[in-house]
């Protein structure tokens, strides 16, 4: 995670690496420990705040029981780098299973139009035409926030909402807040100074966002098929659904319809999200042996197995990474 743009959060960040933050020096609380190794989390995170969702589960995962863990008390440097190191792995486990998408503003993106004068000019030229909606051939000084908003994260950008401190700071010290008329030679020598701070200050402190993705790569499968019990439980749901769901004797081609109807339970990626999924499907069915006659519950374990099996080696050698804000559900 040393370049700016999109990252894959799956914990091996969190694994490795002697711990970056002092440990305290008199008597703390495990409640206290846990703020520690969140912000030795976000350290090693470029800041990144993880999910509410996520902390509790690692927690209830490292503890057992939460609430005496919080109030016990730790004295020792020893026994505080040791649950700090043990919570830090629970987090680790828990994007294992299920992984972040984030997006990291390093100020990269914005150096990349910097360094090129063409491709700058050529980014300054269209924005000012872009705001410039009277052809006047002059803007306000405060239009500068809106090129900046123009710009977006897919430039470098962060909102305004996110970083309002950081950018509002930047338009203030070069006067970016008025309503001064500026030509447009003006308007891009002022936007080259505001960017290169920017990407000055996205440099020294990055800028994360946790995009709306969701990864597939075979984890929750693996875990459900290593698990006996949590196998079965999840056998016996799918095969009364299946009784349900075919009509007369099953087949493969049922099969594999009864699996994109149902496979979102299991930690399948949804077949409706793109074209990618269905391929898989495909590809999954294709290679299992057709099914006659009517299957036992026996039976129907054994080929769901097969299936899942084929589905965990796919995932595992191309996760999918499906934009939950597609529509899907």
């Amino acid at each position: 995670m040393a370049d700016g743009g999109l990252m894959l959060i799956d914990g091996n960040q969190l694994r490795d690496g002697d711990l970056r933050l002092p440990l305290p020096g008199a008597t703390v609380t495990g409640a206290h420990l846990v703020e520690l190794a969140e912000s030795e989390a976000a350290a090693r995170l470029f800041g990144l705040s993880l999910p509410e969702s996520l902390r509790s589960a690692a927690l209830r995962r490292m503890a057992g029981d939460v609430d005496i863990f919080l109030t016990e008390e730790f004295s020792d440097a020893e026994s505080m780098k040791q649950k700090l190191e043990e919570y830090l792995v629970a987090l680790a486990d828990e994007l294992k299973d299920d992984p972040l998408v984030v997006l990291v503003l390093d100020g990269s993106a914005i150096r990349i139009f910097l360094d090129d004068e063409d491709d700058f000019a050529m980014l300054a030229e269209n924005l000012f035409t872009e705001l410039d909606v009277d052809d006047k051939g002059k803007l306000g000084k405060n239009e500068i926030q809106n090129a900046l908003v123009h710009m977006g994260v897919e430039m470098g950008v962060p909102p305004f909402p996110e970083t309002n401190d950081l950018l509002k700071n930047i338009l203030k010290k070069h006067g970016a807040e008025g309503g001064e008329q500026l030509g447009q030679a003006q308007f891009a020598q002022l936007l080259q100074a505001i960017l290169q701070d920017l990407a000055d200050a996205l440099a020294k402190k990055h800028v994360t966002f946790i995009q709306n993705v969701k990864v597939f790569n075979g984890s929750k499968l693996k875990k459900i098929l290593a698990d006996k019990e949590l196998f079965d439980n999840e056998i016996e749901g799918l095969f009364q659904d299946w009784i349900a769901y075919r009509s007369g004797e099953g087949n493969k081609e049922t099969l594999q319809g009864f699996f994109v109807a149902k496979g979102r339970k299991l930690g399948l990626p949804p077949p409706e999200s793109n074209e990618a999924v269905l391929l898989l499907y495909d590809q999954i069915f294709s290679v299992i042996n057709d099914i006659t006659g009517d299957l036992t519950r026996v039976s129907f374990q054994e080929v769901v197995k097969n299936i899942l099996e084929k589905f965990v080696e796919q995932l595992e050698a191309n996760p999918m990474f499906i934009d939950m804000g597609s529509g899907v559900n």
